[in-house]
């Protein structure tokens, strides 16, 4: 844990802060849906926040108003491995989608920009952050090439895990600040469902817009309010502390498939205002997630009604604190699973400023959850580095004593594993089973999200699965079409190709930003086939998918290193019974031609 000042915990200087507030405020009472300053060295962009439901939740089949964000505007926010997209909230993002085309006008000036926005501005200030920074790992010029900053007030969550795994996988995570008054409901809202709130919505959001939330006419709808969107808070926490400390309770599964469960998630950096004049800041989404919960737990319920009120004043309670950001004291939730289980033992500054956010033993318990099972993350990549050396060792020796002998004979290691003739084909054969163990390994931490988000995006990683895959997968292949597995489980690329191979190849394509797909380690599946189909159908059936077959070996005959081409490989034995006009116009006649004039070069020597 460390206590600073604000601008040392979160790289923000207090008068960037206040200037956001002020911006943030000031597009609430203009009609345009943001504001631009530019007095500064940077532009402020501010984004209107809005009163009305129907802003808050379109109309979706869904509970919760969530949609799958568009994978054309957001390359990037997902997982790369599972290939799963992040969802966001469909309104949101409709608002977002409407302003860009004006956005993209404003946004053409190479000058830093900082986006900010209060309540639901804030998610629209997320969002085009996000999207600029899109823009910006896209472009092959310097334009822009300061990367944006977010500052959001009260602002509601706006997308699920995957928007804090893909962030801090492309390290833009630090790039977002989120201002949170301890009590303040709004950034709550969408951990309950659409239908459970509908009652009451619109007369929350007309009081919070007209800045008299405190109105004796309001007060039971308020609480009623309030109570619901803790409820539904509780049951997200919970399940999310479950997850956190490994219950393997078959309950909670069975639960969860009638009980849908909020998707929203925190990600960034959260600073916490307390009653005094202390800030808590967490960059661990897990730990802001039970925050958010605890931070509004009642001590008894005679409560409720005090501060259900109080949850809707402190939307607008952000002033009062730009106004002494300089006395301000930052405690940084930095080791969360050695936070004491007890505030009351010590009195220091972490244990004031934890009482002061009002959170329980359950709530330590469960942030040191989340420091735990972060921890733990860390542990696994280590364990998976210290694999590393025995990875390259083993890839060494298929590449020298294998594939190179194999090269000399001119079958190729393709071929000669298929057969299986000789002692060195058993090893490589241990050698391919002993790699598969530590991938499928890692493979299964990465879709249980065990392993740090930083390590599908590690340049040394994706350069090692690169490897891996293009000199392994070729005897995955020799090894499912020598057993006639496709009698049974159809093509190989179809259900027969192990997810390590796909996760490795889906690294380097987002890494190197590949628009199309990276199919080297694939092509003698594609050869089976196509040897399997042109045996009973003629040839102008599949003529198509020969020459398409022939491009893609044409564009990767570096990485197959011309294995392919060897005189005795089945690719040649059959590419030869094709007919003769095609054989003459083949894009890869000359490399077949010169790999067979080094061949006989050698042979003669």
């Amino acid at each position: 844990m460390t206590h600073s000042k604000l601008e040392d915990a979160t790289g923000l200087k207090e008068d960037l802060i206040a200037d956001a507030w002020a911006a943030a405020i000031k597009a609430h009472k203009h009609s345009k849906p943001f504001l631009v300053d530019k007095t500064r060295d940077f532009s402020i962009i501010s984004f209107a926040g809005s009163w009305s439901s129907e802003a808050w939740f379109s109309a979706s089949d869904s509970s919760f108003g969530e949609t799958k964000i568009d994978t054309r505007l957001f390359p990037s926010v997902r997982s790369i491995g599972v290939d799963d997209y992040a969802v966001v909230n469909s309104a949101f993002f409709q608002k977002f989608e409407g302003i860009l085309g004006k956005l993209k006008e404003v946004l053409r000036v190479n000058k830093p920009v900082v986006f900010t926005g209060h309540s639901a501005g804030g998610p629209i200030a997320i969002l085009t952050t996000i999207w600029l920074l899109e823009q910006q790992r896209n472009s092959d010029s310097n334009t822009n090439s300061t990367p944006p900053r977010c500052i959001t007030f009260g602002s509601p969550l706006v997308g699920n895990f995957i928007f804090s795994h893909a962030l801090k996988r492309e390290k833009w995570s630090t790039h977002f600040v989120h201002f949170v008054m301890r009590y303040d409901i709004v950034p709550r809202i969408l951990l309950a469902p659409l239908p459970s709130l509908q009652p009451q919505l619109q007369t929350i959001l007309n009081s919070l817009n007209s800045r008299s939330p405190g109105s004796s006419s309001n007060g039971n709808i308020a609480t009623e309010f309030f109570m619901t969107v803790m409820r539904n808070a509780s049951a997200v926490v919970s399940n999310a502390a479950c997850h956190l400390m490994g219950n393997t309770n078959l309950l909670l599964d069975t639960l969860k498939s009638f009980v849908k469960l909020s998707p929203y998630s925190p990600f960034g950096t959260y600073i916490f205002f307390t009653e005094s004049e202390k800030v808590v800041v967490v960059s661990n989404p897990d730990a802001i997630l039970q925050i958010l919960f605890y931070a509004c737990q009642l001590s008894s319920e005679s409560e409720s009604d005090h501060i259900a009120q109080q949850s809707l004043n402190a939307h607008w309670g952000y002033e009062s604190k730009m106004q002494k950001l300089e006395l301000l004291h930052a405690i940084r939730l930095d080791e969360l699973d050695k936070l004491p289980l007890s505030l009351t033992s010590r009195n220091t500054p972490l244990t004031e400023a934890l009482n002061e956010l009002g959170l329980s033993s359950r709530a330590l318990l469960n942030l040191r959850a989340a420091g735990t099972f972060e921890e733990q993350k860390m542990k696994n990549q280590e364990r998976m580095e210290a694999k590393k050396q025995y990875i390259k060792e083993r890839l060494d020796w298929l590449e020298e004593n294998y594939r190179a002998v194999c090269k000399v004979d001119g079958l190729g290691y393709y071929d000669a594993f298929k057969l299986q003739k000789d002692p060195k084909d058993f090893q490589a054969n241990i050698k391919r089973l002993e790699q598969a163990g530590i991938w499928d390994e890692i493979v299964e931490m990465l879709k249980r999200y065990e392993l740090p988000e930083e390590f599908e995006g590690d340049d040394e990683w994706i350069k090692l699965g690169t490897r891996f895959r293009r000199l392994i997968e070729p005897l995955d292949i020799a090894n499912y079409y020598r057993h006639s597995k496709n009698d049974d489980t159809g093509p190989y690329l179809g259900k027969g190709r192990p997810k390590r191979y796909r996760f490795a190849q889906r690294w380097l394509e987002h890494n190197q930003k590949m628009t199309e797909p990276s199919e080297e380690s694939t092509l003698w599946a594609r050869v089976e086939e196509l040897r399997i189909q042109t045996k009973t159908k003629m040839y102008a059936e599949y003529s198509r998918e020969i020459i398409e077959l022939e491009k893609k070996m044409k564009r990767w005959v570096t990485e197959i290193e011309d294995d392919m081409l060897l005189k005795k490989s089945t690719f040649m034995e059959w590419w030869k019974t094709l007919p003769e006009h095609h054989r003459s116009q083949s894009c890869i006649r000359d490399d077949i031609e010169r790999m067979a004039t080094d061949n006989d070069a050698i042979n003669t020597m």
